[in-house]
């Protein structure tokens, strides 16, 4: 999976990295370094080397958090976003293509499947989520 979607990347002057970071902060709300790393699998000095280059692509910027001044907080700029939808919906004609091309029963059990991951990861969720903020 992750070749398929490095090889679509690619096209676009992308990498799957930076695809990683530019899709949880499209939800367009700013993520904290050590969110960063953890959605993207990535060591804090890799993180850093990678928004560093984004920071330089103006696809990104940091501000201080102002609750914590501590923290830093990465946002994705407009010239962001615009680069995010361009490579997602890149992303989404290759996978409509894909299924299209897909016998259409293998296509309802892959979705159900899928489904279900989703479900049981919103059930998990929030109870990691509260745990990782040191609440019971």
């Amino acid at each position: 999976m992750t070749r398929e979607l490095a090889r679509i990347l690619e096209a676009d002057g992308c990498t799957v990295e930076q695809w990683r970071a530019l899709a949880l902060l499209a939800d367009e709300e700013p993520h904290s370094m050590s969110e960063l790393a953890e959605f993207a699998l990535f060591s804090a000095p890799s993180l850093t080397r990678l928004i560093d280059r984004m920071v330089a692509d103006s696809l990104v910027y940091r501000k201080v958090d102002p609750r914590d001044r501590r923290r830093v907080l990465v946002h994705l700029s407009r010239r962001g976003r615009a680069r995010y939808r361009q490579i997602a919906e890149h992303i989404e004609a290759e996978q409509e293509a894909l299924l299209t091309e897909s016998d259409p029963e293998h296509v309802a059990q892959l979705t159900a499947l899928l489904t279900d991951l989703l479900a049981r990861r919103r059930w998990y969720e929030p109870a990691r989520s509260s745990q990782t903020l040191g609440q019971p």
